[in-house]
């Protein structure tokens, strides 16, 4: 059952500031839209998102909406040629819900160390680059560098290097291999498994997340109509810093609706452990 995150939140402040053209740009199985949808009868709701697979589902969810949404297979960061396709110039709320969906993770596309899978981590099939790719043809001066930036993880150079010295014997080719070489350098503590940062950073890599985030970012100001919103949940430090420096620097802009990021409250977190990295951060258009 897919939950969405922090879903009474976020639709509520991208609800806010009134208007009926929304943009759900990462719009999964359209869990945040179906609610957006349901809230404002007079709504319309354009859904972009890179994965086909999600945008099936997401389909056959909202089609009690007939006509009253548009989806369309793209990356966020080009959500400017999608609005150019719909003819519109000014919309009144951007929703944006990142990072790895429960979807995704289940999938067998190699993002869970949980799971024995190719390791692909593409959440557009199309896109070229594989974590295939990364882990057996990336340098490990490369290597190193994005599991320290993209993942934070201390341990950087030693992964790096007992992924390099496996990888000289035979090929890495599964999630389970590259989880058990990151386990034979970073011992169990606590809940978190040792693989969850390696696995992150590779998959932001392969996804050039970060990168995807600042373009799109960017660019909402000039497709956002005054009084409009701007709701972004993020899932780590990295994405959440973006996020809050964006805010930072356009608040000749943007209003702030969020002094401190929202965080799912404890009932939550307990129905749905994977939330509790979340972090909600909201703005309106000056």
């Amino acid at each position: 059952m897919h939950k969405p995150v922090l879903l009474e939140e976020a639709t509520d402040l991208l609800l806010g500031g009134g208007g009926k053209l929304f943009v759900d740009c990462t719009v999964g199985l359209g869990g945040h839209a179906k609610r957006v949808l349901q809230k404002n009868p007079q709504a319309f709701l354009i859904g972009i998102d890179r994965d086909p697979f999600a945008l099936e589902i997401a389909k056959e969810n909202l089609k009690e909406f007939e006509r009253r949404f548009s989806l369309y297979k793209a990356n966020y960061s080009d959500f400017d040629l999608v609005l150019e396709e719909e003819g519109i110039t000014l919309v009144d709320g951007f929703l944006f819900d990142l990072g790895v969906s429960m979807y995704q993770l289940k999938s067998p596309r190699g993002f869970s160390f949980h799971r024995d899978d190719p390791l692909d981590m593409r959440m557009d099939p199309e896109d070229r680059l594989t974590a295939y790719e990364v882990i057996n043809r990336y340098s490990e001066k490369e290597l190193e560098r994005i599991i320290r930036e993209y993942g934070e993880e201390k341990k950087a150079k030693a992964i790096a290097k007992a992924i390099v010295l496996q990888r000289s014997k035979k090929p890495i080719e599964t999630t389970k291999e590259l989880a058990d070489i990151v386990l034979s350098v970073l011992k169990r503590r606590g809940k978190i498994h040792p693989a969850t940062k390696v696995f992150q950073a590779i998959r932001i890599e392969v996804n050039r997340e970060l990168e995807h985030l600042k373009i799109a970012l960017e660019k909402v100001p000039a497709y956002l109509r005054s009084g409009g919103r701007l709701v972004v949940i993020s899932f780590h430090s990295l994405e959440d810093r973006i996020v809050k420096n964006f805010f930072k620097e356009h608040s000749n802009q943007f209003k702030i609706l969020t002094k401190k990021p929202i965080t799912p409250k404890r009932e939550e977190v307990m129905q749905n452990p994977a939330s509790r990295s979340a972090k909600l951060r909201a703005g309106v258009k000056i």
